[in-house]
């Protein structure tokens, strides 16, 4: 797994919509139900991997737009190099956007909340997570907060085709931690 960087969302618990009765609250790498703390793209500080290198970047631009973080969580994701191809069923390999700096710093204390699968058909930008927005925690098993308990299971379910009606891919494998 690669250091992709860390993001501040406002949590929300599970939407009515979603019929998961293990599911507390949503940690998705996506921004579909739980959104990241503001609209932080004009200020084009993000990494290649569309996250931010350290939580000192998420305070900044946190000030600069008058957000109160203090109702928000930071997570750090770590994502596995490889993305699948769900047309032709294989793994490549793929790395953070060369035209912005990555130097993603790892966090001394984390905590490993779980594993999120994301779609990723524009290339940039984290999509959705059809754990969530295609209800796939419906029938899948995941932890309170919307997660797989592993990258195995992860890996596992997406080349099993658990995924392939949900969104277009290619899909990534998250490893989200709160910090």
């Amino acid at each position: 797994m690669t250091p992709a960087g860390y993001i501040a969302k406002k949590i929300h618990t599970s939407p009515d919509w979603l019929k998961a009765d293990t599911v507390a609250d949503i940690y998705s790498v996506s921004n579909c139900v739980s959104a990241a703390f503001c609209d932080f793209i004009p200020h084009w500080r993000h990494n290649g991997y569309w996250l931010f290198d350290s939580p000192d970047v998420i305070r900044d631009i946190a000030t600069a737009e008058n957000v109160e973080l203090s109702s928000h969580k930071i997570f750090y994701h770590e994502v596995h190099e490889q993305q699948f191809k769900d047309e032709h069923r294989v793994w490549e390999m793929f790395s953070a956007d060369a035209s912005f700096p990555t130097d993603v710093q790892v966090p001394a204390e984390k905590k490993l909340e779980g594993f999120d699968v994301v779609s990723f058909f524009a290339l940039s930008a984290p999509e959705c997570s059809p754990l969530s927005c295609n209800h796939m925690a419906e029938s899948l098993p995941v932890n309170a907060h919307c997660l797989l308990a592993s990258f195995d299971e992860a890996k596992q379910l997406i080349e099993t085709g658990a995924f392939t009606s949900c969104e277009p891919g290619p899909y990534r494998i998250f490893a989200v931690y709160s910090c």
